[in-house]
């Protein structure tokens, strides 16, 4: 019988990720090395670092792992794959390499569980065309599972999120509240089908989003992981120097997301995302309290938020539907700099 990862840890997936106003505290000690063919580093808190190689050629790099987000081992090592790669779909890059990053508590969990989690990394990351080559192992306590990635993109086609213009349209690409699904799920209050879509949202790979986002040349994105579709938005606004609408009534929900917010189901993470960008965020008299819940509740692989141009908004729209993207939906607008970095609206 496989162990039932979710009783081994308190909390997982990106909600286990340390507060983003921690995490800007700490990484103020981290020094920045200096060199002109490093072409996105810490400075923007963007998806990954790139690193230019020549005129044709840059490295995307990048590492994501967290304590289990499921119960069932392979899962688990599916959606911890599927996060760690859409880091590198998120600057316009194309994954090839990675290396497994494993925390395994070697007296508590059965072995036929850790060559599952495994297993489950493996056949994501070969459906996204990565090889994975090697990796590391110690001995810890919860579980932990994850890659370090390696891609390649032109130097000249990347996508940061420094990159939204003023006039653009946001299209989010998968549908929010997997942080607020599964904590339903710990407590019983929603379905086995309710919890199978978030599951398949979560083991869903950007690839798609990713091949439309570089067709049409799109420079300002960002993946949507554990500060939340307004934490990751703010993100976005800080390093663009912009400022960023969105309107939560459009904002695509998975199933049950807003009655378990309604029955007072809502993951701390929430309140940690919240905490760090009320200053920066304007919320509209008629935005009711579940939304702006909604907004920072902490996402496990989450997708792609685009800055698009606005007279192609619809037509990006069409071709990420087309490709499968069935939940896509124009979400907001960026505009100049204001008062403040973002704006949530009904």
């Amino acid at each position: 019988m496989k162990t039932d990862l979710l009783k081994m840890v308190d909390q997982g997936g990106c909600s286990s990720k340390i507060p983003p106003k921690q995490l800007e505290e700490i990484l103020k000690f981290l020094p920045v090395p200096v060199d002109p063919d490093i072409l996105v580093n810490i400075d923007n808190h963007d998806d990954a670092g790139v690193y230019r190689i020549n005129d044709d050629l840059a490295l995307v790099f990048t590492t994501d792992f967290f304590p289990p987000v499921c119960s069932d081992p392979y899962e688990f090592g599916q959606i911890a794959a599927s996060n760690s790669i859409s880091d590198v779909y998120a600057m316009g890059g194309t994954p090839v390499l990675a290396l497994n990053i494993m925390m395994f508590p070697a007296s508590k969990l059965p072995l036929d569980d850790y060559g599952e989690i495994l297993k489950g990394g493996y056949d994501k990351a070969a459906e996204a065309g990565v090889k994975i080559i090697g990796g590391h192992t110690i001995d810890d306590t919860p579980p932990k599972y994850g890659l370090a990635v390696v891609g390649f993109v032109h130097p000249d086609r990347l996508t940061t999120n420094a990159g939204a213009k003023a006039g653009d349209s946001l299209i989010l690409t998968k549908p929010v509240g997997s942080g607020i699904v599964m904590a339903g799920h710990r407590l019983g209050l929603n379905s086995d089908s309710d919890l199978r879509k978030a599951l398949e949202n979560m083991k869903l790979l950007n690839r798609s989003a990713a091949d439309v986002m570089k067709k049409y040349l799109i420079s300002g994105a960002t993946d949507i992981t554990g500060f939340g579709l307004a934490g990751h938005a703010l993100k976005l606004a800080r390093a663009s120097n912009v400022s960023i609408s969105i309107r939560m009534n459009t904002v695509p929900l998975l199933d049950s997301t807003m009655k378990l917010v309604d029955d007072g189901c809502i993951p701390g993470a929430s309140f940690t995302n919240l905490d760090y960008a009320a200053g920066d965020t304007g919320f509209s008299d008629d935005l009711d309290y579940n939304l702006r819940m909604i907004a920072f509740d902490a996402q496990t692989s989450g997708g792609l938020l685009m800055s698009v141009p606005a007279d192609k908004s619809n037509e990006i729209l069409e071709e990420l539907k087309t490709a499968g993207l069935s939940s896509s939906a124009i979400i907001g607008q960026v505009s100049e700099r204001k008062e403040k970095l973002l704006y949530l609206t009904y």
